[in-house]
C-alpha cells in the first residue's frame, strides 16, 4: 500500500498585477506623453520603473490624473501648487479618519 504525500504548494500569480505602459496611461488619461512625464519629475504621479527604466502605472493612476487635472482646471493652478493642494488634502483626509476612529472608540460626537 502506498502512503500518500501531502506537500505545501505555494500559489504564484502567472500574471502580475495590471498595469499600463507610458503611452497606454496617457491616451486613457487623455494627456500626451510627455505631460505625464512632467508629472511624474513633478511627484505628482509615482511610477513603477523596471530595470530597462520603462514607466509603468498602475490603473488606479487614472483617477489622480483626473483629481490632478480637475484641480488644475477650477481653481487655474500650475502643477507644482496642485501638488501643494494634493498633499494638504490627502492630509486632512489623513486628520479626519483619525478623528472618526477616535470618537468611535471614546463614544465622542463628532466635531461638525
Amino acid at each position: 500500500m502506498r502512503a500518500l504525500v501531502r506537500t505545501k504548494i505555494g500559489r504564484y500569480s502567472l500574471v502580475g498585477p495590471p498595469r499600463l505602459d507610458l503611452e497606454s496611461f496617457a491616451g486613457r488619461a487623455g494627456l500626451h506623453p510627455d505631460l505625464v512625464r512632467r508629472l511624474v519629475a513633478l511627484g505628482l504621479l509615482e511610477p513603477y520603473r523596471d530595470a530597462a527604466g520603462h514607466l509603468w502605472f498602475a490603473p488606479e493612476q487614472l483617477a489622480e490624473v483626473a483629481r490632478i487635472e480637475r484641480l488644475r482646471a477650477g481653481f487655474c493652478l500650475n502643477y507644482a501648487a496642485v501638488g501643494l493642494v494634493c498633499d494638504l488634502l490627502d492630509r486632512i483626509a489623513d486628520l479626519e479618519a483619525a478623528l472618526r476612529r477616535r470618537s468611535g472608540r471614546t463614544g465622542g460626537s463628532s466635531w461638525t
